[in-house]
Parts: C-alpha cells; sequence; structure tokens
C-alpha cells in the first residue's frame, strides 16, 4: 500500500484513471516520476488553457514573489487586483461593451455559483432555480442542488430544494421545443411549477456530454426570461476564458446573461480564483454580507493579468480556430466513419466522442486507460461516462495535438 492509499480519503478520483506520480509539466506535456512523457488533452478539467507553467504568466507570478508582493490579501485594495481590474475592464468588459459589476467570490467555481444562487434568490425574493437535465454546476450544496446527475447527488440526502430541471436540447430533446416547454410552465396555472428567481445554464455541457447548445435556444432563452422576469446566469467555467474560440461562450449568440460565473482558467496558471459578473443593478449586496477568506488571492489576480495580457499580445482566438478545424475534422474523417454509431460533438477546442451507441461505458474506460498507457492524459464525461473528452490547451501546437489525436484513433482501434 502507497503513502496515497495508506493515508488520503476513498474520495480521491482522477488518480485512479491516472495511477501514476506526476513530477513537473510544461505546456501541453506532464511527466511522472517514471520519466514517462504525457500529452494532456484534460489540462485539470479545463483550468489550464495556457497550458502547464506558461512562460509569460510564470515569469509574472515569479517577478511579483521576487518582489514580495502580497501573496493573501482578503477584499483589501491591492496592487494585484488593481491591475487585474484594470485590465479585466479594458480588455474584456469596455472592449465587448459589456456593464458588469466584478465579485470575487472563494477559490473554485462552486463557491461562485452558490454567490450566483444566492444573489438571484435575493434579488427576486423567490426561492426557485431552474436548471437542466445534463447539467454540472459543483459539489457544495447549492450547486449540487441544480447539477443533475443523480449519482453524485446522493450524498446529499435531503437538502436539494426549490430547484426544477427543465428538458435540455439534447438527444432525442433536440426535436423537442423544450423552450415552449419551459414557457408553457411558467404560464400555466395548474402546471405546479412557480415561476424560479433565475434559469442557470450552460453553453456548453461539458461534463454533461460535450452536448453544445443551438444559437437560436440560447437566444429564445434570453427573451423568455425577459418576458417572465427571471434572470438568466450562464456557467462559463469550464468552457469560458477562450476554451470555444471568444473569451466568453455566449458571445456567439449575441446575448447578455444577467449574471456570468468564471473560474478555472480566469487565473490564467491554475491558481484558485473565481469570479461572479453582476449587472450593476443586481448588485445589491450589503458590505461583507457574502464573503469567504480566500477571495483575495494575490497570485491568482496577477496570473489573470498576465493572462489577458497575453491573449492580447498573441493570436489566440484565431489559432483555436485553426485548431478547432483540425480537430472537428481529425473526428468526422477519422473517427465517425469506424462506426455509424459514434456521436461527434464539439466547439472551439472542447470535443466529445461519444460510444453510448458503440460499446459504451465500458468502451469509454478502455479506450481512455489505453490512451494513458500509450501517454495521453483524456477523460470521460456524460451519461454513463460514456463519452470521450478532448480538452487540450489552446496553446498545443499542431503537431503535439495531432499526436494526441493519432492516440486516440489508435486505442479505439485496438480496444474493438
Amino acid at each position: 500500500m502507497n503513502i496515497f492509499e495508506k493515508c488520503e480519503s476513498n474520495v480521491r478520483s482522477y488518480c485512479r484513471s491516472f495511477p501514476t506520480i506526476f513530477h513537473r509539466a510544461k505546456g501541453s506535456i506532464v511527466y511522472a516520476e517514471s520519466g514517462q512523457e504525457y500529452i494532456d488533452f484534460f489540462v485539470g478539467a479545463g483550468a489550464l488553457n495556457y497550458g502547464h507553467n506558461h512562460e509569460y504568466i510564470k515569469q509574472k507570478v515569479m517577478s511579483y514573489l521576487d518582489a514580495d508582493g502580497i501573496a493573501h490579501g482578503l477584499d483589501m485594495y491591492t496592487f494585484a487586483k488593481e491591475k487585474f481590474l484594470s485590465k479585466f475592464y479594458e480588455l474584456v468588459l469596455s472592449a465587448k461593451h459589456l456593464d458588469y459589476r466584478i465579485q470575487f467570490c472563494g477559490p473554485t467555481g462552486t463557491n461562485a455559483v452558490e454567490a450566483a444562487l444566492k444573489l438571484a434568490r435575493k434579488v427576486k425574493k423567490r426561492p426557485g432555480i431552474f436548471s437542466f437535465m445534463g447539467a454540472y454546476h459543483g459539489m457544495t450544496l447549492g450547486s449540487l442542488s441544480i447539477t443533475a446527475n443523480t449519482g453524485i447527488r446522493a450524498g446529499a440526502i435531503g437538502t436539494l430544494n426549490n430547484v426544477t430541471f427543465m428538458p435540455y436540447p439534447y438527444g432525442f430533446m433536440q426535436s423537442f421545443d423544450t423552450i415552449k416547454y419551459i414557457d408553457s410552465v411558467l404560464n400555466d396555472v395548474s402546471s405546479g411549477i412557480e415561476k424560479p428567481a433565475a434559469i442557470i445554464f450552460e453553453t456548453v455541457q461539458a461534463e454533461g456530454g460535450v452536448v453544445v447548445a443551438p444559437i437560436e435556444w440560447m437566444q429564445r432563452l434570453r427573451k423568455l426570461c425577459d418576458e417572465n422576469d427571471i434572470l438568466l446566469i450562464c456557467d462559463d467555467i469550464q468552457v469560458g476564458c477562450g476554451r470555444t474560440g471568444s473569451f466568453f461562450s455566449f458571445e456567439r449568440a449575441g446575448i447578455v446573461p444577467d449574471i456570468v460565473i468564471l473560474s478555472k482558467s480566469i487565473s490564467g496558471y491554475g491558481f484558485p480564483m473565481s469570479i461572479l459578473l453582476i449587472k450593476p443593478e443586481l448588485d445589491i449586496w450589503e458590505p461583507g454580507e457574502h464573503n469567504g477568506t480566500f477571495r483575495g488571492n494575490q497570485l491568482a489576480f496577477v496570473g489573470a493579468t498576465a493572462a489577458l495580457e497575453y491573449r492580447e499580445s498573441s493570436n489566440l482566438e484565431q489559432d483555436v480556430k485553426v485548431k478547432e478545424l483540425l480537430l472537428k475534422n481529425f473526428l468526422y474523417q477519422q473517427i465517425s466513419p469506424i462506426s455509424e454509431n459514434i456521436v461527434i460533438r464539439g466547439i472551439g477546442m472542447i470535443w466529445g466522442i461519444d460510444l453510448a451507441n458503440f460499446g459504451g461505458s465500458t468502451l469509454a474506460k478502455n479506450v481512455t486507460m489505453r490512451c494513458f498507457e500509450k501517454g495521453l492524459i483524456v477523460e470521460r464525461a456524460g451519461r454513463n461516462d460514456t463519452v470521450i473528452k478532448l480538452l487540450p490547451p489552446l496553446t498545443i501546437d499542431i503537431p503535439t495535438l495531432e499526436e494526441g489525436c493519432s492516440i486516440i484513433k489508435t486505442s479505439l482501434r485496438e480496444c474493438l
């Protein structure tokens, strides 16, 4: 028995899928103590869009540490926070003509989700929330209440209240008018479902199996919320910060949510950080009404500022479009023809190979295990973990991206 098995809780999970001791990482490559190299198509579940130890961001962080910059600041005014707010306003909010207040939450995405739910209920004075089938929003009680996976929810007995799950455009429900259904529920006095304070959604259900919401569907959802006095919350934790191409994943629909949740890659370097973007008229918090000890992670501010600077100076958004096309062509031309029962879904640099009707969870697990043996870290997602989810760094070079894709193809064929 190793020290991990001896001391660490049974709740550990990713280490069971990738059973080795990792030692260091650079760019899109992770190195094990054994010397084995792994291409990373997982990137900390989306927390490392800029790859591991991005050189520009690293140098900014190291310079800040060398100067004995403040490491922990609660919500006090600091130089690092000032720099981040200025850069975020300049390059994101002002550039995209968005009027949001920024709220710093706790260290992870679920902290920001909790804050969003709390604020929505405070603003509208209604307890209900609408979420969607297939949704994933976090593991704390409020976030778990709007997460659809019953297996994940099983650990929170009797506490997940005031949430109604609506159909998401997936599977047979792609041909079902889900927005019309929600509208009828809201306006039918005998539906038995009260008007919620907010509807929370993901433009891409990443953990739900890489299910991409249609543009028209998102536009109609925005209109429905406006017509019914309901706040629209966009959880952009995993697919924001450039994962789909644009900085926000909802930009392609031309909509503006009332509240936006960002975490994971917002810090640029894997540092814990989460924020809410709130329309000014919704910012009705009293001072200190929602707080947290680690909402002022200064290194995260430094990393986030550097990441924004890098985005400004590089052609990252255009690079993502080029790599999106490469991934799309690979999946449709080399993976899809293997069987008509394989379903391909994705956008930007998040793609899924759905094997639900072709070997199911067993094949998906075997393929990801074989990939790991061959030097590729790639994870499963979706209902019953039947989807192989490709989530490479946005900064990955083309040859490495192609090598990772080749490993997936070879592993899939070997597991048939």
